[in-house]
C-alpha cells in the first residue's frame, strides 16, 4: 500500500525527499474514475504524484451535506494505488484549521456568480485550503477536473495572481456511458432519480445543437437548455452561458464560452458544464 500520510511533518518529510517533479490531485475522497484520471494524467508527467483527501468544512454552507458526504477513506487508498499516485496526504479538520484560524484566501468576481451566488462563502473555503495545501505540498502542477470548471478557473487566477510557482492542469470531465458526468454525489440518486439526473447533460447536448447550428443568441442558447431541464429536474439553480476565460456576461457568443448548469434532483445537488466554440 502506498503511504498515507496523516500529519503536516509527514507530508513534510516525505515531499523533502521527491527529487523530481511532484504532480498533485486534491480530493475530497469518495473517490471515482474521473479522480483516477488526474492521478494517471499526473503519474504520466511527474516522477511522483501526491493525492489529498480532505472533506474540507470551510466550503460548505450551514443547510448543506457535510455530514453526510460520503467518507470512503480504504476504497479511496486503493483507487490511488491503482492509478499511479506515490502517496496520500489525509489531514483532519484540526490540522488544517487549528484554534483561532482566521486567514482567508478570496478572488473576487469570479466567484460571485454560478456556485458562488448559491453557495455564498463556498469558494473562500475553495481558495484557503487550496492555497493551504500547495503550500504544503510544493507541487510542479496541480490537477484538476472540467466538471468544476468554475473552480478550475478560479484556482488558475489564484495561482497565477499569488504567484505561487506551479501550473494548473484542468483535465476533461470524465462521464458515465449515457453522459452523466461522474461525481461522488452520484451516489446519492436513488435509480429513478439516477435517470432523471440525465436532463443536466441533455439540456448541455441540445445547446450544442444549438450552437452548432448557428445560434449565437445567449438567451436563445439558453431557452434551449432549459426546455430540457426544467421538466426533469426538481430545481434549476442555474444554466448560464459565460466567457470562458473570466465568466464575464456575454449577450452573444464569441470565441469560447462556458455552459454551466446546476439543478436539484431530489435533494442532490449536481453540476455540469460544456465549452462552446472551443
Amino acid at each position: 500500500m502506498i503511504p498515507s500520510l496523516a500529519t503536516i511533518a509527514d507530508l513534510r518529510q516525505w515531499r523533502a525527499r521527491q527529487a523530481g517533479t511532484v504532480g498533485f490531485v486534491p480530493t475530497m475522497g469518495a473517490l471515482h474514475e474521473g479522480h483516477a484520471s488526474l492521478v494517471r494524467r499526473s503519474a504520466a508527467k511527474n516522477a511522483a504524484t501526491l493525492v489529498s483527501i480532505f472533506v474540507n468544512p470551510t466550503q460548505f454552507g450551514p443547510n448543506e451535506d457535510l455530514d453526510k458526504y460520503p467518507r470512503t477513506l480504504e476504497a479511496d487508498l486503493r483507487l490511488c494505488e491503482q492509478a499511479g499516485a506515490t502517496a496520500v496526504f489525509t489531514p483532519d479538520n484540526a490540522m488544517m484549521y487549528p484554534p483561532g484560524f482566521a486567514t482567508w484566501v478570496t478572488v473576487e468576481g469570479m466567484t460571485d456568480k454560478l456556485c458562488g451566488k448559491s453557495r455564498p462563502g463556498h469558494f473562500r473555503g475553495v481558495t484557503t485550503v487550496v492555497a493551504k495545501l500547495f503550500n504544503l505540498a510544493q507541487p510542479t502542477r496541480a490537477y484538476f477536473g472540467q466538471k468544476d470548471a468554475q473552480q478550475a478557473l478560479v484556482l488558475t487566477r489564484m495561482a497565477i495572481e499569488l504567484d505561487m510557482p506551479l501550473e494548473v492542469i484542468t483535465c476533461p470531465t470524465v462521464r458515465e456511458a449515457d453522459g452523466l458526468a461522474m461525481s461522488s454525489r452520484n451516489r446519492y440518486l436513488a435509480a429513478p432519480d439516477r435517470q432523471r439526473a440525465l436532463a443536466l447533460f441533455g439540456a448541455l447536448q441540445a445547446v450544442q445543437a444549438a450552437f452548432k447550428a448557428g445560434q449565437r443568441d445567449v438567451p436563445m442558447l439558453r431557452q434551449a437548455g432549459l426546455a430540457i431541464l426544467t421538466p426533469s429536474v426538481d430545481r434549476v439553480d442555474y444554466l448560464e452561458i459565460l466567457n470562458a476565460h473570466d465568466l464575464g456576461e456575454i449577450t452573444t457568443v464569441q470565441g469560447k464560452a462556458l455552459c454551466a448548469v446546476a439543478a436539484f434532483v431530489g435533494t442532490t445537488r449536481l453540476i455540469d458544464n460544456v465549452i462552446l466554440g472551443g
